[in-house]
Order: C-alpha cells, then structure tokens, then sequence
C-alpha cells in the first residue's frame, strides 16, 4: 500500500487497501476464466478421443457381424418367415455404421471448433485484463490526487482557522487589560503629581496601539480563516463526487470492459456444442426411421402369442382354487343365518364405502398419472439445430469435413432439462405404483363385495338388521381372573364390532367416553357387555391402550429394555428367550394380547391396521422407553419389536400345553362370553339368574321379553325392536350393526340437525335410502329408529329394577336403588335429576380384587370400595341423556320410563 503512487498517509487505510485489492480481484477473476476456460478445452479433447475411440469400435462391431451374416445370408433366404427380421437385423448394423462415422464427425467439430473458440477465449481474456487494469491505475492514480488535494487544502483550513482563533484570544486579552487600567486611573486627576499624569497617559497611548495592532492582525486572520474554509468545502464537495463516480459508475465500466465479449464468445462455442450433439441425434433418428419403416411390418400380438406359447408353463394361468373341505364340511358358499348375518351386512356396507372412496382416490392417481405422462412426453420433444452440413454422408468411404455452421438458436441448458425430467419420471412411476396398488386393492375388496351381494341378496333391508333386539348380558365382576377384566372385555368388543374399522388404535375416540368406560371398569361393572354394545370403537380401543399405558410396571419389564432392542437381529428366538424370563401371568396376558393384535391385522385392507401401524400405536403404551434412554432413536427398534410379536406371535409365546391360562378365540360370540364368566365368576358374586341372563347370541329365549314367535315379513324399526317381528334371538353382529347406526354422536345429532349424520364408530353413512324398494324420509327413520330403541332400553332396565334383587349396571339404576331392595317410590322420579350426581350403593359386599391380583395379577383399574349405608357418594362425570318419551299410540302397556332413566348412548 505504501507503494501505491500518490500516497499520502493521511489518506484512510481503507481507501488505499480498497484500491489495491480491486486490481487484485480482477487478476483473480481473469485467472479463474482461463483455469475455466483450460479445463473446458481438456475435457472436449478428451470427448474427442472417447469419441474417436467409440467410432472405430462401433466400425468393428458392425464389420464382425456383417461378415457373419454374409456367411448364413443364402441359409437365412430359405425361410421366409425369419425375413422381416433379417431386414431389420442389416437396418441395425448399417445404423451402427453410419453412428461410427457420425461419431467420427463430433470428434472432428470438438477437436477443430469447440476447442479452437476456448483458446481464443482465454487469450482474449488476458488480453483484455491488461488493458483494463492500465485503464484502472490511471482512474486510482487521478483519485488519489483528488484525495491528496482535499487533504492539503483541510490542512490549510485547520492552520488558518487555529491562527485566527490565537488572534482573537490575544485581542480579548488586550481588551481586558485596558478595561483594567481604565478602573485604576479612575481618580482625579487634580489630585496626581506631573510625573504620575506624564506616565499615566504613556501606557494609554501603548494600550491603544497594542490593540489597534491585534485587531488588524485578528481581522486578517479571520479573512484567511473564511476563505481557507470555502476552499475546503468546494474541494470536500468535488471529492465526494469523485469518489461516488469512481466505485459507482467507473468501476462497473472496468468490469465491462474486463468481459468485454467473453459471455458471447461462450455461448458460441457451447451453442456450437449443443448444435453438435442434438444433430448427430437428428442423423440417428434419421438412420432409426429406416428401421422402424421394417419395424412397422412386426406384428407385436402375433410375437406376444408365439412368445408365450414358447413358454405355456411360466405364462399359463393356475386353475382356479377350490373350496377344501374339512372333516365333513361341505358347505362352500358363505352363510347368511341370523347369527352372522347382520355382521356381514355391516362388513357389506363397509366395503361398499371403502370401495367408493378407493375409486375416488384412484381416479385422480390416473388423472395425475395421465397429466404427468404428458408432462413427461412434451418435455422429452427435442428442438434440432442445424449442423447439417457437418453431418452429410456420401456412398464414399473418404472421411467426412465438418464445415461450422453459423446458425445459433436459443435452447435451455441441456442439463437442467434432464434434471427436470428424471424428476418428473421419478414422480411418474410413484404415481404409477400407486396406481397399480389401489387397482389390485379394488380388485380384492370388489371380490369380496360381489360375493356378499350375491350371499345376502338384493332384497336384505338393512333396517332389519339395524333394529334387533338386544339380549342383555350379566355385568361379569372383576375376580382376579388370569386375563383382567378390562383387557378381556375390551379386545372382546373389537373382535364382534371392529375388527373392519377403518384406523383402529390409531384414530383416537372420544375423551369424555373413555373416561366414562374407565371409570365404570374402576366401579367393578363391565361398560361393554352386549346390552351396551353403543359405545365407540375408537374409546373403546383407547381405553385398551390407556390400560397398558397406566401400569405401573409396563407389560414388558424395562430391565428387558435393552436386551429386547438388541434382539432386533435375532428376532422372534431371542425375544421368546427373554419373554420366558417373564412372570407366567404377564406371558399369559402377553400372548392374549398380542394374538388379538395379529387377528386384527389380518383385515388391513379394511381397517387400514397392519403390523407396523397397530407397533407404532402400541409401542410407546407396552413399552415405554426407559429415562436413560434416548425416546426419539429408540422408538424405531421398539415399533421393530412389537411389530415382529406381532407377527411371530405364536413363535414367541408359549402354546396352551406349555402356559395353562386363556387363550384368544378368533371367533368370539356373545354365548362365549357368557359361559366364560359364569364360569370365572365366584358363586358368591355371581348375580341371580334372569331370562334375559341364561342365554346368549347363539340360543335363543324362549322367555325373554317381548319374545314371539319368527315372522318372514317386513316390520318396523318399532316393532322389530319391541319383538313383534322377531324371535328374541341376537347375535354379535347384529349388535355390531344396531351399534354402527345408532352411535352415541347419532342419538344427539339427531335432536340438532334432521338429516342423519355419518356414524362416527362404524365409519359408514348413517343414512338409509331404501325401504321396501321406496325411498324414505331420513328425519323420519333417525326419529322412529331413536326413540324405539330408547323406549327398548327403558322398559328393559325397568324390568331388570323390578325382577331382580341386584342393581342394574347402569349408573343411574343403581342411583334409584334404596337401601333396601324395595319397590322405587312414586315420588322418586321428581328428583331424578339431582340424583345424578348421587350414588346410593345397596348392601351388596365391597367388590375387591383377589389377593392374587396384588402379586402377578395386573390391575390399573381399581373398583372402589363400596362405602356404608346413607353416606353418598359422587360418581365420575357421566353425561346425562334427556329423555325420549315414546309415540303415543304405540300400544306399550307398561308405564313410561322414569326421567332418570336416560340412555347412556348419548354425549354431551
């Protein structure tokens, strides 16, 4: 920097250092042009060898194979059926001939063109940075000169403004010095001797032209001071202009001329290129039309059939798969009776939903596939250059001179124009797997639907099925059993009403409903017995995973954590060793558990629940990471664990001969359940028998109310549901059916909105358009269909109150009960809603757990003690029903519900 001419010191540092690293930056830039520019020439040199190289391989290529089929030509001419493919195979080697001399000819245009403009380039650029940079010293040297003058002349000013300032401190003294003798000569002067007088009036007159003196030389320092100050600012003004002229304007203009013609030369010789290669793909696709001319007279359906033919045992058909019948077995077809038969109307109707949306997603996967597609086709189009000339060919074997052709059109980067399209290719096939996958899914389940159309016929009325009659089961207590009561009962409730619904586990149900069943179980009472079958399938598996989730020692123990994420590479052998390390009744829960969890993947394309979905919801509620562990790399290996037991289930755990205890049933019925509880229950707890306790689903009761005798005609919801169509027989899956449209969100909505909403349980519309083959008016049926089932529920509780000495299970019946197991007074039903949050517990004993439930036995859902007579207690918030009165008209003899009577199918 000191070096620089014109230097001065008082000149800012980081002017001086700014004006040398400009030059610096230039040279910089120049130089990383040529290094480009080096590396461009390299690099098509190169190309030209490969290309020259590539030609004479493809000229040998097609040499040996046209001396070998010269060799077989009269053979070949023999069998006229081979000779359109003949034709083609000669097309073929005379289109790799004519590619090695046009191959010949890119080398040639690289070696005498392309790189012949790089070189030009390059000397062009350096030329042009010598010139720039002299132009650029002498625009710094005149800068510095402006630089050094406003320097000189703020110098002056400074000098000239300090000596005028020194002036006037010297004349404000003199003027103070005479303001002090003019206080002193103050006396009179009669009163002076002649000597005093004489010498008084000397120092008066030096006073005076002391500061007579310092005046005139303060006032022309003052005018050098004013003159040196516009000077100054004049040449601050000019300097200013200067500077903003040289970084802003002139700078820019150095740069110029420093590319001065370097972007259009590069783009000719690239140009240059790109014309190159896209006409030796023109000569290609010239040399290919030739082919397909021989191509066009192929008969593709005749080669298909004749290949295949040539291989009947790969591309043949299987025969089409049998019924195999077992031990006897000989029905083949699927059955409709009445105790399946409401669940396969509902299975019916859910794979006529999933079917329609499945169509609807993959129609518009074909339309984006079909858009893409096209997408992919305009952007393939290529745009020619004509570099004809150099790519002629004659009969002559003379090499051919490539002449430059002086035509350059525009034409985007070749290499963002394949980005884009293998980006979009990539997309296209996504769309295209998607598309094949949901048609092989549609196929299945189209299957699946046609056969149950043909199975329950076009006649079935769904009312029917909507509207049995519900068998109400015993409450089982809770009495330590191997499996607890809450899994038991919940996965019992999902198997007969979920196993079909769409995003079990991993949609979640609602709160307050959850808390209402948890609660119940923590009462001692079973919420989801088949008399009360209304409850959401989604609360319903949220209190499962709520369950696992609240034990104190989660279902698999964390000190097995590490030893079962490192089992990942063993799998199911080494996660049944550490499972066997486990107490004999956590396996037996495991092993129940986990065989409903691999039942319910089994109808992923329904449920949309596979192996890995049903891990990712279960996984963090059975297996909880530890503290010390890190939750977010771990959770994968744990998903990868619960995944694999539930896969290899039946690997893993134990069968029924090595580990006595429960053991999951794929088929589940309401009978089932029944005699598993009579059976678990102790004598003493068991509750007295009534005619709607001693049979199940399957049997039906002779005895139980409102039973008749079995009708083939058509009824009404009313009297399906009061028995006057229907014998009192009903299954799992009616009351799967009857659960799917008369849900807790419908029971409200109802008294909201008059059209029926979609089921927020079964996932299907709630609304019913046939009747009978006549369409119906939806207010209507949500009404009919409401109330009937609520006057059902009613009279049902009712007559439980009246005929049997042990409360109901339902909250507020057991609310209405005394102390003792008298008759409900009449007055009672005035205050029934102050009784709501009031609970008067008869004198049934507490409801315990066994001892054996504190030791192995989980238990998160404790039953309360029961408290004494007369203290009251506050039950957990239920919420409340208002109350549906029945038609009038209806011609029940028994007297209306009570208002505390209120359906538990409601929500608040």
């Amino acid at each position: 920097v000191c070096g620089f001419p014109g230097f001065n010191k008082d000149i800012p540092f980081e002017i001086r250092a700014q004006l040398v690293e400009q030059q610096k930056c230039l040279e910089q830039h120049t130089e990383m042009r040529v290094q480009l520019l080096q590396d461009l020439q390299d690099f098509f040199r190169k190309k030209a060898e490969i290309e020259v190289e590539y030609s004479r391989n493809l000229e040998k290529l097609a040499e040996r194979f046209m001396a070998k089929t010269r060799s077989t030509k009269d053979h070949q001419q023999k069998d006229q059926n081979l000779l359109s493919p003949i034709n083609c195979w000669y097309l073929l080697l005379n289109q790799v001939r004519r590619e090695s001399k046009d191959h010949a000819t890119l080398s040639d245009i690289y070696l005498n063109n392309v790189i012949m403009r790089f070189m030009q380039i390059s000397e062009d650029s350096t030329c042009l940075l010598k010139k720039t940079k002299d132009i650029t010293f002498q625009l710094q040297e005149d800068l510095m000169k402006v630089l050094n003058e406003l320097y000189t002349v703020m110098k002056t000013y400074h000098m000239y403004h300090t000596e005028s300032m020194s002036a006037e401190y010297k004349l404000k003294e003199a003027e103070k010095q005479e303001e002090k003798q003019v206080c002193r000569g103050g006396d009179p002067v009669f009163s002076m001797r002649m000597e005093d007088k004489y010498q008084k009036r000397s120092s008066t007159k030096k006073m005076e032209k002391m500061k007579e003196k310092r005046q005139a030389k303060y006032s022309e320092n003052k005018l050098k001071s004013i003159k040196a100050r516009n000077e100054y600012l004049l040449t601050l003004e000019a300097t200013n202009s200067s500077v903003f002229k040289y970084y802003i304007h002139d700078l820019s203009d150095l740069i110029d001329c420093c590319d001065l013609g370097y972007h259009a030369s590069l783009n000719r010789a690239l140009r240059t290129y790109l014309s190159a290669e896209y006409n030796l793909e023109t000569s290609r696709h010239e040399g290919l039309d030739i082919i397909e001319n021989a191509v066009d007279g192929l008969d593709p359906r005749s080669d298909r059939q004749r290949f295949m033919e040539m291989f009947p045992t790969a591309f043949c058909p299987p025969a089409k798969f049998e019924f195999q019948p077992h031990m006897g077995d000989e029905v083949n077809q699927i059955t409709a009776q009445p105790p399946v038969q409401a669940e396969l109307l509902l299975r019916f109707q859910q794979l006529q939903s999933r079917l329609a949306t499945l169509k609807i997603e993959n129609e518009e996967i074909k339309k984006t596939t079909e858009a893409t597609l096209t997408t992919i086709q305009d952007m393939v189009t290529i745009e020619d250059y004509d570099v004809s000339e150099s790519f002629h060919h004659s009969r002559s074997t003379e090499s051919v001179k490539s002449t430059v052709s002086e035509t350059y059109l525009s034409k985007p980067s070749m290499a963002k124009r394949r980005a884009n399209q293998q980006e979009t290719e990539q997309f296209y096939f996504m769309k295209l797997r998607e598309l094949l996958e949901g048609s092989n899914l549609i196929a299945k389940l189209q299957a699946k639907h046609d056969l149950l159309k043909r199975t329950l016929g076009e006649g079935t009325d769904p009312l029917t099925m909507l509207s049995a009659r519900m068998i109400v089961f015993p409450p089982p207590k809770d009495s330590g059993q191997a499996i607890p009561r809450v899994v038991e009962s919940c996965i019992r409730y999902i198997n007969l009403y979920g196993l079909q619904h769409q995003g079990i586990f991993r949609v979640s149900g609602s709160q307050v409903e959850v808390n209402d069943i948890k609660n119940s179980f923590e009462r001692g009472n079973d919420p989801l017995t088949d008399e009360e079958n209304n409850h959401d399938i989604n609360s319903v598996a949220g209190v499962l995973k709520l369950y696992f989730r609240g034990l104190e020692n989660p279902l698999f123990p964390k000190e097995k954590f590490n030893d079962l994420i490192s089992s990942l590479y063993d799998r199911a052998l080494y996660i049944r060793k550490i499972l066997l390390t486990a107490p004999r009744s956590v396996l037996v829960v495991m092993r129940y558990l986990f065989a409903f969890l691999n039942h319910l993947s089994q109808y992923s394309d329904e449920n949309m629940m596979d192996p890995y979905n049903l891990a990712i919801c279960f996984g963090p509620t059975l297996m909880p990471t530890p503290d010390s562990q890190d939750q977010v790399s771990c959770q994968a290996h744990v998903n990868e664990v619960i995944k694999t037991i539930i896969i290899h289930h039946e690997t893993i755990f134990p069968d029924a001969k090595e580990l006595e205890g429960p053991v999951y049933e794929k088929c589940m019925a309401g009978g089932d359940y029944c005699r598993h509880r009579k059976r678990s229950d102790p004598p003493s707890r068991r509750p007295p028998a009534r005619p709607s306790d001693v049979h199940c689903a399957v049997h039906p009761s002779p005895q139980g109310h409102g039973s008749g005798p079995i009708s083939e005609g058509h009824y009404s919801p009313r009297d399906l549901l009061r028995g006057r169509g229907h014998a009192a027989q009903d299954s799992p899956e009616q009351r799967r059916r009857r659960a799917g449209h008369s849900s807790r969100q419908e029971s409200l909505k109802k008294m909201e909105s008059p059209p029926i909403p979609r089921s927020a349980s079964s996932g299907q519309y709630g609304g019913f358009s046939q009747h009978h083959g006549k369409p119906l008016d939806p207010e209507t049926i949500a009404q009919d269909i409401e109330e009937t089932m609520n006057t059902a529920l009613n009279e049902l509780r009712e007559l439980e109150r009246q005929s049997s000495a042990k409360p109901a299970p339902d909250v507020v019946l057991d609310a209405l009960e005394q102390a003792k197991s008298g008759p409900v007074p009449p007055g009672i039903t005035d205050s029934l809603g102050s009784l709501h949050g009031l609970r008067l517990r008869s004198g049934e004993p507490p409801v315990r757990r066994s001892p054996s439930s504190s030791g192995d036995t989980m238990s998160t859902f404790k039953p309360t003690v029961a408290p004494r007579m007369g203290v009251q207690l506050r039950p957990p918030a239920l919420r409340p029903k208002p109350p549906v009165m029945p038609k009038s008209g209806s011609g029940q003899s028994a007297a209306p519900a009570p208002q505390g009577s209120l359906d538990k199918s409601c929500t608040m």
